[in-house]
């Protein structure tokens, strides 16, 4: 079986396993049970009818200025912990939203850009949103109560409007009429990200995906990692060539924005990139 068919299909079952809360989609009421305090490794709404756990941005950001420093070290150590294993895998792999992109972008009748005009600028916004909008302002803004709020979550993440907002607003005539600017405002940044991932690749976690950032940050030295050997690579980049990041990875493999798709492997015509943490062949 091709690698990239095999990962489709890991993405949609995980993707179903994480929204598995069929009653949810039927009477549009959002699941409390236990496994929401469970963190999903990928991007996924705590707000979806049918999520069974919570999206770890979101519980980041909620507990981040919460008096339970508990549960805020669970939401943070849980990152951390898939971080370490899989680094951005869990982005390739295990990502509901990432998922809708792949399926977005395999419209194959538009020309698809590589990279946009300032590329190296845009990459490093999903590092803004990470300090500013998950860190430092629910740090430091707080409600009555004394709670930070999730500024990503309320004024930035199409993933929310899309898992959690339109169904709702769908499911349950009371919230219809509190569709208000704020949501007319997430819905516009949805659609953009929508259309943009038809001709660019996985846009919102290229340019946008706080969780992304943190994962990226761990690629160099989670267990599952990718080298390049040396004695048989030509530097002929046909890696590059083939991934849709357009990532040297002849020269970077554990590149902060390499999801680990596998594309690369598949196209090395030496065979030279091996993947760390399994049996190497």
């Amino acid at each position: 079986m091709k690698i990239r068919n095999f990962r489709h299909i890991i993405q949609a079952c995980f993707a179903a396993l994480s929204n598995g809360y069929i009653s949810g989609f039927v009477h549009g009421k959002i699941y409390t049970g236990n496994t929401k305090y469970l963190c999903n490794p990928g991007m996924n709404c705590y707000s979806c009818p049918g999520a069974l756990t919570s999206c770890p941005i979101g519980s980041l950001q909620a507990v981040l200025n919460s008096r339970n420093y508990k549960y805020s070290l669970y939401a943070v150590g849980f990152i951390f912990i898939f971080g370490s294993l899989l680094g951005r895998l869990t982005c390739g792999f295990l990502c509901p939203f990432g998922f809708i992109q792949d399926l977005i972008y395999k419209i194959s009748f538009i020309k698809k850009i590589r990279s946009l005009p300032a590329e190296k600028f845009l990459r490093k916004i999903k590092y803004i949103f990470l300090f500013v909008m998950v860190i430092l302002l629910p740090l430091t803004i707080t409600d009555k109560t004394g709670l930070g709020l999730p500024f990503f979550c309320k004024y930035i993440c199409p993933v929310g409007t899309l898992e959690g907002g339109i169904p709702l607003i769908l499911l349950n005539k009371t919230l219809q009429s509190a569709a208000l600017f704020l949501f007319k405002w997430k819905f516009a940044i949805l659609i953009a990200i929508l259309m943009s991932s038809v001709i660019v690749y996985r846009p919102f976690c290229r340019y946008f995906c706080p969780l992304g950032a943190i994962y990226g940050f761990f690629n160099r030295f989670s267990i599952y990692r990718y080298k390049i050997d040396k004695t048989s690579c030509t530097n002929c980049g046909t890696c590059q060539k083939k991934c849709k990041f357009n990532i040297e990875i002849y020269k970077t493999p554990n590149s902060t924005d390499c999801i680990r798709c596998g594309e690369c492997i598949k196209a090395c015509p030496k065979n030279c990139i091996k993947i760390k943490g399994l049996k190497e062949n």
